[in-house]
């Protein structure tokens, strides 16, 4: 065996995994895979054998739980081919209905410990393999009966695998967490798997890394996700990780709203567009996206609170056509069921827009809705940071949709997220000679100068119309504006 090649790192063939990892499992080391019934242990213990056999290594799934049949089930449900994995069941014959493997099958009810551990050594023994799944100690804590021996056990274990040469996961479905931290100490990586369902929507599974010695690992929880092809995970998205992308021209709105801003948005900023439902914040956000279309850039709009089809059909209906850059993939539409989504996969897809189809604005519509799918508000505001951080050094514009609460009068924010944002414009309604109206202003720029003055617009048919600034203004920052000037300093009303 080559020392350089010893704890190398070894593929776990789980998407993302590796990343947190920093490489994969180590090699011809034990690690310790936990978790409840049903959080994806054999899912990842199936996926780390398929990736060894793709690579032409002998590969051994033990199971003292499942039979061969069942795991051949999981399989064929996920599309995959164990033909080249060898299964050892260490389970009663009445349990297999697969009259081929009977010679092979092993009583572990009538067994004692001892010859339960030595039908496995004998096969790993036998077939020598580079990567063995152990599936499960919880059937070797209960012969044991007692945590000395189930821990001296399992360390034997440990040892016959390090003097075989083989790369090992060990499942347990904490059927007696207290004795968990027993295997942590003499485990070389310690993966916990966690399911959480919360009080409406779909499971939320996670991830955290206790320890891998030796390795910087990427800490914390990282959301992940099993799906027809096995587990995906989604690593915890951090800005500080990620190199800085290039800063362009600033992105223009092709409209007057352009000099309210200073000259457009700034590459590497991010804008929020705050007011109450119906305002027009998608309106102007669609804007932005329009012109970057037409000058070729790629768009990414995650919308959590409209249809792909309503979508396409508003921006029609302001002469946008933006089915034809959606069906050329320079639109790129993600309909979010925050109901259904972790906040790991969001992050995902931002950054695989980035990463991979090349985006430079960013539209979330809006956070509203992502908000309410979120158990506690700081979680919105660190992982909105991360995101913010991270599109900024890339040098993507980043447009945020928030909504008040309530439509007119005294309204608040669900959310402060003011001061994460480089700019704010604040959109409210007003009335004059009795009509609902209009008006946006800035009041924050980080980057450059901006207009302190207050603007009316109208979304038409042609578009958002920007006026001329508006002198005779007051309450605007109340909630409730008023317009003391003339009528006919407003925009012209479009003929029927």
């Amino acid at each position: 065996m080559d020392r350089e090649d010893d704890a190398s790192p070894v593929a776990s063939g789980v998407e993302g995994l590796d990343y947190v990892l920093r490489g994969g499992y180590a090699k011809f080391r034990s690690h310790l895979v936990e978790g409840r019934p049903g959080s994806g242990k054999t899912t990842i213990g199936l996926q780390f054998l398929i990736e060894g056999a793709h690579k032409g290594e002998t590969c051994l799934y033990i199971t003292l739980s499942e039979s061969k049949r069942e795991l051949l089930s999981v399989a064929s449900r996920h599309g995959w081919d164990l033909s080249g994995i060898e299964i050892l069941e260490l389970v009663p014959p009445e349990l297999s209905l697969d009259p081929s493997q009977l010679q092979t099958l092993v009583h572990s009810s009538d067994l004692e410990l001892g010859e339960t551990v030595q039908a496995a050594l004998a096969e790993i023994e036998r077939i020598k393999p580079d990567r063995v799944v152990f599936d499960s100690l919880s059937e070797i804590r209960l012969l044991s009966q007692g945590s000395l021996r189930y821990r001296r056990q399992v360390l034997a274990l440990k040892s016959f695998f390090l003097l075989n040469n083989a790369t090992v996961l060990l499942l347990d479905d904490l059927t007696a967490e207290h004795d968990d931290l027993n295997l942590h100490s003499i485990s070389h990586g310690v993966i916990r798997m966690e399911q959480l369902s919360p009080a409406y929507g779909g499971e939320r599974r996670r991830l955290r890394v206790i320890k891998m010695r030796g390795v910087q690992i990427r800490g914390g929880f990282h959301d992940f996700a099993i799906r027809p092809g096995g587990v995906v995970v989604f690593p915890r998205l951090v800005a500080a990780e990620h190199d800085l992308g290039e800063h362009g021209t600033p992105a223009m709105s092709e409209s007057s709203l352009d000099a309210l801003v200073g000259g457009g948005l700034d590459r590497g900023t991010s804008t929020l567009l705050m007011g109450p439902s119906g305002v027009g914040k998608s309106s102007i956000a669609c804007m932005y996206a329009h012109a970057a279309l037409t000058r070729d850039e790629r768009v990414l709009v995650l919308l959590f609170d409209e249809t792909k089809r309503i979508f396409l059909a508003r921006a029609a209906g302001l002469g946008m056509d933006f089915a034809h850059y959606f069906d050329n993939g320079s639109l790129l539409l993600e309909q979010i069921d925050p109901a259904e989504l972790s906040p790991g996969e969001l992050s995902a897809r931002i950054q695989s827009g980035v990463e991979q189809s090349g985006v430079k604005i960013v539209v979330i519509d809006s956070l509203t809705g992502y908000l309410n799918a979120l158990s506690e508000e700081q979680h919105l505001l660190l992982q909105m940071h991360e995101i913010l951080t991270y599109l900024n050094q890339k040098g993507v514009v980043t447009i945020l949709l928030l909504a008040n609460h309530g439509l007119i009068g005294h309204m608040a924010a669900p959310v402060d997220m003011t001061y994460l944002c480089d700019a704010i414009m604040l959109l409210r309604f007003f009335e004059s000679g009795g009509r609902l109206r209009r008006a946006i202003s800035v009041v924050k720029k980080r980057v450059g100068p901006h207009e302190d003055t207050i603007r009316e617009f109208k979304v038409s048919g042609t578009g958002v119309i920007v006026g001329e600034p508006l002198d005779e203004f007051r309450g605007i920052l109340t909630g409730v504006p008023f317009f003391d000037g003339k009528p006919s300093d407003l925009l012209r009303d479009e003929p029927s």
